[in-house]
């Protein structure tokens, strides 16, 4: 998941939150009914016997009740974790990022397996206890949080100096993005969470399934809600669900216009403001072309619903990218244009990152060249003229990009060096690659890339192990003058 570095940026701000025992919370009366739990008639965990096979990626069950008006959320959430790592653990670590702003977590509870987790720590955004027995490999734990949101203010500041701010509430608009805790990767042994940066992501997520149960505080102002999964009606909740996501996301506005178009089997909808019902209109366009463009270059797309949202910055989540509002004020109409550029890249990244995931603070490149790169695909396809006339000069060679490909956002230097290295350099790479070994070679090379990592968390060696299974062609020269590294 990443953000499209053009616009506004906010510094994250890390705070310490004090550790207290949690104090189980009555469970509501009305939860709904339905749940990924089996088999309960509530999404109430209860304490579960581990032989029972574990399922094939964690599944998260989250009832929330959202008070738009006061602009905080309440959430019963219910964590089945399999242990697939291959460890015998002794700790869980879950990522909260919601505690990295002042005052918005309050944690309510903390259950595993149906008792009450006394000693925890809650630094940050880190949330990590040591379990009371060995956790066996291929076997579950079912963790329950119980919390409160009060969302801060979304505050726009200078591009130049400050990281971009895309969870909290607008006067118009509620984004909940990485918004509830989960168990962060555990990848040979350890468990993965690097720290907030300035620019760049630092989040890595397994694929998980999610049910989440939503209803409004007060029906009355009842917001219109753009999400990561696919609603269905729940009795007094909406219901929506997500299979093999990376993370779930929900944009929240009385004001949302929506338009929406059908690519196959998936609903593609833009939700805009009234300002913007023709720049509304053209990111559903180019989201659905693009759709169809990559669907055929790369593989299918994996989920029901596509939802694209005016927002204050640029970011993918599963099936889900918000779109930076700047750049719905300079829509000029063409294919020439950033808001146009930016809607296709958040739309790639449905394939690298959602799909294919990576290391977002240690290997960024990953998906950030091919998201980029795909911008080329889809010009490419979509109005060649552009691609020459527009893309090349402008989006990518006015910057002059130097730097190495491989670096981690920790080594970038500042945001525009880093997305000059990463993004810009990084598609000069695909593009030398493609020419020397041929599209039939480099496209036959990024469908098996998919299809050997989706689901997984994907590595610069497993790129390269892959492509030399395309090509007997000598590239080692163009590495050798993108990357600091060997692979």
């Amino acid at each position: 998941m990443t953000h499209y570095r053009n616009v506004l940026w906010i510094l994250l701000i890390a705070m310490l939150a004090s550790c207290s025992t949690p104090t189980p919370v009555s469970t509501p009366t009305s939860l709904p009914t339905e749940t990924v739990v089996p088999p309960t008639s509530t999404p109430q965990p209860t304490a579960t016997a581990t032989p029972v096979p574990a399922p094939a990626r964690a599944q998260y069950t989250m009832n929330v009740v959202l008070d738009y008006a006061g602009k905080s959320v309440t959430v019963d959430e219910t964590i089945v974790y399999p242990n697939h790592t291959g460890h015998v653990l002794n700790d869980l670590m879950l990522a909260v990022e919601p505690d990295l702003w002042p005052n918005c977590f309050t944690l309510k509870g903390l259950n595993l397996n149906g008792t009450a987790v006394a000693n925890y720590t809650l630094d940050g955004q880190k949330l990590s206890f040591a379990l009371p027995a060995v956790f066996q490999p291929e076997t579950t734990v079912t963790i329950r949080i119980q919390y409160n949101l009060l969302l801060p203010r979304i505050i726009p500041t200078d591009p130049n100096l400050t990281r971009p701010q895309i969870f909290g509430y607008t006067p118009n608009q509620i984004n909940l993005t990485d918004w509830y805790p989960f168990v962060v990767p555990n990848i040979g042994g350890q468990w993965v969470l690097h720290d907030p940066w300035y620019y760049g992501e630092h989040l890595v997520y397994d694929a998980a399934d999610y049910i989440v149960n939503l209803k409004p505080a007060d029906p009355a102002t009842s917001p219109v809600i753009a999400s990561s999964g696919a609603p269905s009606q729940n009795g007094e909740w909406t219901k929506y669900t997500l299979t093999s996501g990376r993370t779930f996301a929900i944009s929240a506005s009385t004001e949302f216009l929506t338009s929406s178009a059908q690519v196959g089997n998936v609903t593609v909808t833009s939700y805009y403001f009234n300002l913007y019902q023709g720049s509304g209109k053209a990111v559903l366009n180019a989201a659905a072309e693009a759709l169809q463009i990559y669907s055929q270059r790369y593989g299918p797309y994996s989920h029901q619903t596509l939802a694209l949202v005016w927002g204050t910055d640029g970011m993918e989540f599963s099936a889900f990218v918000l779109i930076p509002q700047g750049y719905y004020n300079f829509y000029d109409g063409t294919l020439n244009n950033y808001l146009i550029d930016v809607t296709v890249h958040e739309t790639a990244h449905q394939w690298w990152f959602e799909q294919v995931a990576d290391d977002q603070a240690e290997q960024p490149w990953l998906d950030e060249a091919l998201a980029t790169y795909s911008e080329h695909v889809f010009y490419e396809t979509a109005s060649p003229s552009s691609l020459k006339s527009w893309w090349w000069p402008v989006r990518v060679d006015f910057y002059q990009p130097q730097g190495w490909v491989d670096i981690p956002i920790y080594a970038g230097g500042g945001f525009r060096p880093y997305t000059n290295s990463v993004y810009l350099r990084g598609v000069h790479f695909l593009d030398d690659l493609r020419t020397r070994i041929g599209d039939a070679a480099f496209f036959g090379f990024l469908q098996d890339y998919l299809v050997k990592e989706n689901g997984k968390i994907a590595t610069s060696a497993d790129f390269f192990h892959i492509l030399s299974q395309h090509t007997t062609t000598d590239y080692s020269d163009i590495v050798r003058k993108y990357f600091q590294n060997s692979y």
